[in-house]
């Protein structure tokens, strides 16, 4: 699988290109997307983003998507072209750096830095959503009030950033999403990693946990199969994974899942009886088990990797 459809939606906001003809009535009511060509440069970027904030006057933006910023597979994120503007940004709630389709730049090539000073400089920030790994880094230290939504897309998640994010204080994150990849691609977290949050202990307000993916989908249903977090979950996503048969059994051996109001494990390896098994014990809730997979000879793979 390959990721080429851009977000229409974003945090609850209808989705506007930056250089749009059109403006919207209010610009704080949509999600503004700024989109460079692989050839542009900093300053580029530097022009659309005055422009953008041109438009959308002293209030900034609600919610921000930074596209490409041009060669995304040579240089990182200028993370400080947000961080500098942060005056001029009072109302940001939501952003999402590195939306990019494979044509523009394939998930594990896209260069990434650390982004902790964006949690830092905006403590009002509701939702982060960051794709791609490369050079991707956070604190392992840090307190965010504000913080609702995480999601971490990419083809190979390193264990450093699982490990630091797994001890953040993040009191109100009620959605966690993490793509865990592949080993091959920096993907190299393990179930270890994944304790703290499993415990649940620092995340007392989650309701959505995605592991999503992942190479290692079998281990992970077997910790999620005894993880305490699970009984305060509305919503599990397992899905793009690894997953067979034995992480299948492991969630049906497991504690009760009936609570839950969805569940996916779509693009799986699991055999169709299991499948069906998992669909019949769980009557009241919305599982997924579409998109099955036939393991190669080379071996079982995740949706998403390079």
């Amino acid at each position: 699988m390959t990721i080429n459809e851009f977000l229409t939606t974003f945090a609850g906001l209808p989705v506007v290109a930056a250089d749009a003809q059109e403006s919207p009535g209010d610009p704080g009511a949509v999600a503004w997307r700024i989109d460079m060509d692989y050839e542009s440069g900093g300053d580029e970027l530097t022009a659309a983003f005055e422009r953008l904030l041109a438009r959308t006057g002293p209030a900034g933006p609600t919610a921000l998507i930074i596209g490409e910023w041009g060669e995304a597979y040579e240089s990182a994120f200028p993370v400080e072209l947000l961080v500098d503007n942060a005056e001029r940004l009072p109302t940001l709630k939501a952003l999402f750096i590195g939306e990019m389709s494979f044509e523009q730049c394939e998930i594990s090539w896209i260069q990434q830095a650390n982004l902790t000073p964006i949690l830092l400089t905006f403590p009002a920030l509701e939702s982060l959503w960051v794709r791609g790994a490369e050079g991707l880094a956070f604190k392992k230290r840090i307190h965010h009030q504000g913080l609702r939504e995480l999601v971490l897309q990419s083809g190979g998640l390193p264990a450093s950033v699982v490990e630091n994010v797994a001890g953040w204080d993040v009191p109100n994150l009620t959605h966690l999403e993490l793509w865990l990849g592949v080993d091959n691609y920096g993907g190299d977290a393990t179930v270890d990693d994944l304790a703290p949050i499993l415990a649940g202990r620092s995340l007392p307000a989650l309701t959505h946990l995605g592991l999503r993916n992942a190479e290692i989908a079998d281990q992970i249903a077997e910790a999620v199969a005894a993880a305490p977090i699970v009984a305060r979950l509305t919503s599990l996503d397992l899905s793009k994974g690894m997953l067979g048969d034995a992480g299948g059994e492991a969630l049906l051996a497991g504690q009760p899942l009936t609570h839950l109001k969805s569940l996916d494990l779509s693009h799986h390896f699991l055999s169709p009886e299991l499948a069906q098994r998992i669909v019949e014990e769980l009557p009241g809730v919305a599982v997924d088990v579409s998109d099955r997979q036939q393991e190669e000879e080379w071996g079982r793979y995740t949706a998403v990797s390079e």
